[in-house]
């Protein structure tokens, strides 16, 4: 029993770990694209009625969380995964998220990345435009596309960590994703 429970606890434990581990593999070859979910945010929805150009109606980054976007970029560096440029959705603790992480690039905001709309066919477009930038990407390091959870779930279908990034390839009509980095 107690070898069953050991054994249990290294593959829960060790799982991100290498799931870590291949995803800065990937990223030192280049070439790749990270979707990245903001770092570790105040509450736990926005409020209704927020304003996307204005930061006091939306949630934002906590201490933790701009100490985490730090550290993102810290590793990318460290880790030797060159970054081409970042894309950032509009929203105050995405924006802050990129800026503070990849502070030596300059983020371009990209309203496809925003919040999805309610209305059923500007979401589409709104994925529809964020596939094209991802299918058109063909650069020798990565771009990284720094967004929520709803983002990250309508495109790939799996969640996300707060702080978290999922190396992805276009496949077909899908996003496959190829691993995954926990940044703690």
């Amino acid at each position: 029993m107690h070898r069953i429970l050991l054994a249990l606890t290294l593959v829960i434990f060790t799982f991100p770990a290498f799931a870590t581990e291949a995803g800065w593999a990937l990223l030192r070859e280049g070439g790749h694209v990270v979707l990245l979910r903001h770092a570790y945010a105040l509450g736990t929805s926005d409020p209704p009625g927020f304003d996307i150009e204005d930061c006091s109606t939306q949630r934002n980054l906590s201490e933790r969380g701009k100490l985490q976007a730090r550290k993102m970029g810290a590793l990318f560096a460290a880790r030797g995964a060159p970054i081409e440029q970042v894309y950032s959705s509009r929203l105050c603790r995405a924006v802050q998220t990129a800026r503070l992480a990849f502070q030596y690039e300059e983020v371009e905001e990209f309203p496809p990345l925003d919040p999805l709309p309610a209305d059923a066919q500007a979401a589409a477009e709104a994925r529809a435009a964020t596939m094209e930038l991802i299918r058109s990407y063909k650069g020798w390091d990565n771009i990284v596309l720094v967004t929520d959870l709803e983002n990250i779930m309508a495109l790939t279908g799996q969640p996300a960590r707060e702080g978290e990034a999922l190396i992805i390839r276009p496949n077909d009509d899908e996003l496959r994703v190829l691993g995954r980095i926990i940044f703690n």
